[in-house]
């Protein structure tokens, strides 16, 4: 019995931790609450009177605590709502994460259950980099999760102001290595970005820079931004 993810799981998630967070906060924001149903034929999903184009992600038994990836659902296997949950085999396989390469995980292992399914649902999420994802009760004692694939939903933008809490809540939610996680924020938007040992510094869409600095444990000691040559 697993009691907790792979290396190679943190090592495939690390990179989108950061900009997945905030794009899980403004997917959020952009899905009204409300009651929902799903067409898994169609491939859409309605909350709160807003459709969207969704994908079969997973689902998750809280009878025996596994999850099922929906390209291993015998209900749904080969069909297009589950296409997006293959491709993440195809990753897992690829570069040996077994949490994405078999198709059921045990997580009755895991010392909170609840937070290891939704870190598994959010790691697909980032590596997919899919706007979103959520989880709905299907039936007693069963999850759905589904991914959003639908371009009517925002994508968060790096911002200076939120940019320190954004990388801080990445590091600590996955709980992994700092530097990746921020080398990664950069990465996803297509910034500029130059890693020295101390510091990872990024060129903003705002024409400013940021600057975070590690500490002598690989932690972020700082995030600065410096805009008309100030730091702030």
């Amino acid at each position: 019995m697993i009691t907790t993810f792979s290396d190679a799981f943190g090592r495939a998630t690390e990179r989108h931790a950061a900009w997945a967070a905030q794009q899980l906060q403004s997917f959020t924001g952009f899905l009204p609450d409300g009651e929902w149903s799903a067409d898994l034929d169609t491939c859409r999903y309605r909350q709160g009177g807003r459709d969207l184009r969704i994908s079969m992600l997973g689902t998750f038994s809280e009878e025996d605590g596994s999850w099922l990836w929906g390209w291993a659902n015998p209900g749904f296997q080969g069909s297009p709502v589950t296409r997006t949950a293959g491709t993440l085999r195809e990753i897992g396989t690829r570069y040996g994460v077994p949490e994405f390469a078999e198709r059921m995980v045990p997580l009755a292992g895991f010392p909170d259950v609840r937070r290891a399914v939704e870190m598994l649902a959010f790691g697909a999420m980032g590596v997919l980099g899919a706007a979103g994802y959520v989880g709905v009760e299907a039936g007693p004692g069963t999850r759905l999760y589904l991914l959003a694939d639908d371009p009517a939903v925002p994508r968060a933008a790096p911002e200076a102001v939120v940019l320190p809490r954004v990388l801080m809540y990445g590091v600590e939610l996955l709980d992994v290595p700092a530097r990746p996680v921020v080398a990664g924020y950069f990465e996803h938007h297509g910034l500029p970005w130059h890693e020295s040992e101390e510091s990872i510094s990024a060129a903003l869409p705002s024409g400013a820079t940021a600057e975070v600095r590690f500490d002598a444990a690989g932690r972020i000691a700082s995030v600065q931004v410096a805009s008309g040559g100030v730091m702030g």
